[in-house]
């Protein structure tokens, strides 16, 4: 189990993501914030959003400068899903530590677009079933065509 404490590890997917070496399907992107859908989503259009540069495992941690930051994207983010999808509500989360729900220790925030009749609970992250990658290019030009 990750504590509240410990280590950036620059393994991590999400790093990873960053770095070009592994494949995301890109929502939005600055200078400092990276936008893109969840490979294993929630809902249809659940994405998350990350700093590009913080170093910061979890709320706890993060600079002030780049928490601004994450969340004026996470806003752009969601009213782009709003207009995409119009979903009924939309869900922003953010766990830290793995007794809440961590399991990728790179701050983010999850956006998931919720329909009337889903269910409300969140699941463990990284526990569903993985999208079609064809599906997520076409949502991400749905919700991309909003900003």
């Amino acid at each position: 189990m990750m504590s509240l404490e410990g280590t950036y590890d620059e393994g991590n997917v999400f790093a990873l993501i960053l770095a070009g070496k592994i494949p995301s399907t890109k929502l939005y992107e600055d200078e400092h914030t990276y936008a893109f859908l969840d490979i294993q989503p929630q809902s249809r259009g659940h994405s998350l959003v990350i700093s590009k540069w913080s170093k910061a495992r979890n709320i706890l941690e993060v600079e002030d400068e780049a928490l601004a930051q994450v969340m004026a994207t996470v806003k752009k983010v969601a009213n782009a899903t709003r207009r995409a999808l119009d979903p009924d509500g939309i869900h922003v989360a953010q766990f830290n530590g793995a007794p809440a729900g961590q399991t990728v220790f790179h701050l983010h925030f999850h956006i998931v677009p919720r329909w009337e009749g889903q269910p409300r609970g969140f699941v463990a992250h990284a526990q569903g079933d993985f999208a079609d990658p064809e599906e997520l290019r076409k949502l991400a030009e749905e919700i991309c065509a909003q900003f």
